[in-house]
C-alpha cells in the first residue's frame, strides 16, 4: 500500500502530532488534518487506513469526558445509524474509485468544511426540524466519510446548530466521530484494505497523536482559541484547494 521508510515514518509522526495539537486546542480536526496532509503523500484509502486507530483512541477519550453518553446516544441514534449505513456504502468508492477523483473529493470536502466554518453565519435547528434532519445529516456524513475519510461534514455544523451545552456538544461530537471511525474501519476491512503493517503503523501513530493532544490542551490556555481556529481553517482551505485542483494540472 505504501513504502515504509524513515522519512515516511517521520512524516506520519509529524502529521499526527500536528493533528493531535489541533484537536487538543479546538476539540476536533484530527482526521481532517491527517487526511489532508497524508493525502498529499499517499492515496486517500491508505491515509484513511492509518487514521483509524489514533482517531478511535482520541475520539473515545473525548466521548468519555462527560456523563451524558446514554442520553446523547438515545437522542442521536437515528443519526448514528444513518452514519454507519452511509459510510459502509461510500467506502466502496474510496477503495475502488479513481484515486485522482477521491483525492479531489477529499480536497473539495476540506474546502467546503473550512469555508463554511469561516464564513457561514451561525444558525439554529429546532427540535421539530431535528427529528427529520438527523437521518439525512447522518447519511450525508456517512457518504462523505466513506468517500473521503473525513467525517466532519455536515455532522459538525449540524450538531453545533442544535444549541447544545458546551460539554454536551463536545461529547456529541465524540460520539459522532467514534461511530464514524468504527464504521470506516468496518467498511475498509470489508473491502480488504487492512493489512498487518497498516494496523501496526496506525497503532504507532497513537503516540504522536496523544502527545499532540496533550500539547494542544496546554496551549489552549495560552493562545486565543478563536484565532488559532481561524488560522487552522485558512490553512485547511488552501490545502483543500490544492488537492481539489490537483487532477486538473
Amino acid at each position: 500500500m505504501f513504502d515504509v521508510s524513515f522519512s515516511f515514518l517521520l512524516a506520519v509522526a509529524a502529521t499526527f502530532f500536528v493533528a493531535g495539537l489541533v484537536k487538543g486546542v479546538t476539540g476536533m480536526g484530527l482526521p481532517t488534518v491527517a487526511m489532508g496532509a497524508l493525502g498529499a503523500l499517499i492515496s486517500p484509502v491508505a491515509a484513511a487506513s492509518l487514521l483509524v486507530v489514533p482517531s478511535f483512541v482520541t475520539n473515545v477519550w473525548q466521548l468519555l469526558a462527560g456523563s451524558a453518553i446514554l442520553p446523547l446516544a438515545r437522542r442521536f441514534w437515528p443519526m448514528m445509524l444513518a452514519i454507519v449505513a452511509g459510510t459502509l456504502f461510500g467506502s466502496a468508492w474510496l477503495v475502488g474509485g479513481d484515486t485522482r477523483l477521491t483525492t479531489a473529493a477529499l480536497g473539495a470536502a476540506l474546502v467546503i468544511y473550512s469555508g463554511c466554518a469561516l464564513l457561514a453565519p451561525p444558525f439554529r435547528i429546532s427540535g421539530r426540524q431535528e427529528r427529520w434532519l438527523a437521518p439525512i445529516v447522518g447519511m450525508l456524513t456517512g457518504l462523505v466519510t466513506g468517500c473521503t475519510g473525513v467525517f466532519v461534514i455536515p455532522a459538525v455544523p449540524y450538531l453545533q446548530a442544535l444549541g447544545l451545552a458546551k460539554d454536551d456538544l463536545v461529547q456529541a461530537l465524540g460520539l459522532s466521530f467514534t461511530v464514524s471511525t468504527i464504521a470506516l474501519a468496518v467498511g475498509l476491512g470489508a473491502q480488504g484494505t487492512f493489512r498487518a503493517e497498516t494496523l501496526a503503523l496506525s497503532g504507532v501513530a497513537v503516540v504522536p497523536a496523544l502527545a499532540g493532544m496533550w500539547a494542544g490542551q496546554r496551549l489552549r490556555s495560552r493562545v486565543s482559541a478563536q484565532g488559532f481556529r481561524r488560522g487552522f481553517l485558512a490553512c485547511l482551505f488552501l490545502l483543500g484547494m490544492e488537492m481539489a485542483l490537483r487532477p486538473v494540472f
